[in-house]
């Protein structure tokens, strides 16, 4: 069996002005993630855990950030288009579990809206994407709550 693990990592500092979105899901929030797109460190996580197992390089490669297509797109389309390219060199998700990192906001009532979106993106079940959160217990800078970060792992199979 060839199985391939990837792991991605993201963060955004907090502004002023911007719709929050995590793992899909536009939250409530007195503020958002700057980025190009819209800020979405989970679903940016989970693009470069996908990418990075299948060995087909980073988000910043596949969607650059000066590209002016990708000004604030949906992260959800970029998870789609990214899973496409993973699935055109012949692998398939088996599963990808994506953490939060930061003091705010409080995802418990979310996380499985969090999951079906991400899931619907990549068209597989909701059972195969996980959503979680942590704190850093005040350190660092999503400590200070100064922004967001996330880390995702996926792990993938060669289709067929």
């Amino acid at each position: 069996m060839d199985l391939r693990v990837g792991l991605g990592v993201d963060a955004h500092a907090f502004v002023e002005g911007v719709q929050l979105v995590i793992g899909g899901v536009a939250i409530e929030h007195p503020r958002g993630l700057a980025g190009h797109s819209d800020g979405d460190v989970i679903a940016h996580a989970l693009i470069d855990a996908l990418l990075g197992a299948a060995g087909l390089g980073d988000i910043g490669t596949l969607f650059q950030s000066g590209d002016e297509r990708y000004r604030d797109a949906s992260s959800l389309d970029l998870l789609r288009q990214a899973y496409e390219k993973v699935r055109g060199v012949g692998f398939e998700l088996v599963n990808a579990d994506c953490v939060l990192v930061g003091e705010e906001p409080r995802i418990a009532g979310l996380r499985d809206e969090m999951c079906e979106r991400l899931a619907q993106a990549l068209g597989v079940e909701k059972g195969r994407v996980t959503v979680r959160a942590t704190t850093t217990d005040g350190l660092g800078f999503s400590g200070r709550r100064e922004g967001l970060a996330a880390q995702a792992v996926a792990l993938l199979t060669r289709s067929g």
